[in-house]
């Protein structure tokens, strides 16, 4: 699978290990940074993200910032996103089954690194459940 990521200054210091678990378990990561812990915009980390899954350049996406808000935030004004922030485990494995959600936003300053990385694996392995979730979903974009 191929997926892209993002973060800002806060999300920074949980990006490389995220990366690097990716990584080990097979999976492509397009990594659209940032890369230190200086003070950036989160937008513009989050529209990377957000274009390339439009684009189909990436099969998934995965955000951090501080609070996780203003990744989804930014994220969700593109079309074809359902980005969903979760800050536990039965979130981020119901953001995919119920919402089919492409993007997980998570809250950097409030879960712990360990919680962060699980709810991405849970994210990347849980299916979307269609039926009356699907119709539910359909009803998402504006357009």
């Amino acid at each position: 699978m191929k997926i892209a990521i993002g973060c800002d200054h806060a999300g920074f210091p949980y990006k490389d290990g995220i990366v690097a678990m990716l990584q080990a378990q097979g999976h492509m990561v397009l990594d659209f940074g940032t890369n230190s812990a200086d003070s950036v915009d989160y937008p513009d980390f989050a529209h990377a993200v957000a274009e390339a899954v439009t684009a189909q350049q990436a099969d998934c996406g995965v955000l951090l910032c501080g609070s996780g808000n203003g990744v989804a935030i930014t994220a969700n004004k593109h079309q074809a996103i359902r980005c969903a922030l979760c800050w536990t485990e039965e979130i981020a494995l119901l953001a995919r089954q119920h919402n089919n959600a492409n993007v997980i936003a998570l809250p950097a300053r409030f879960v712990p690194e360990i919680l962060a990385q699980a709810m991405v694996r849970i994210f990347l392995t849980t299916e979307f459940e269609g039926g009356r979730h699907g119709r539910r979903a359909d009803k998402i974009p504006c357009s």
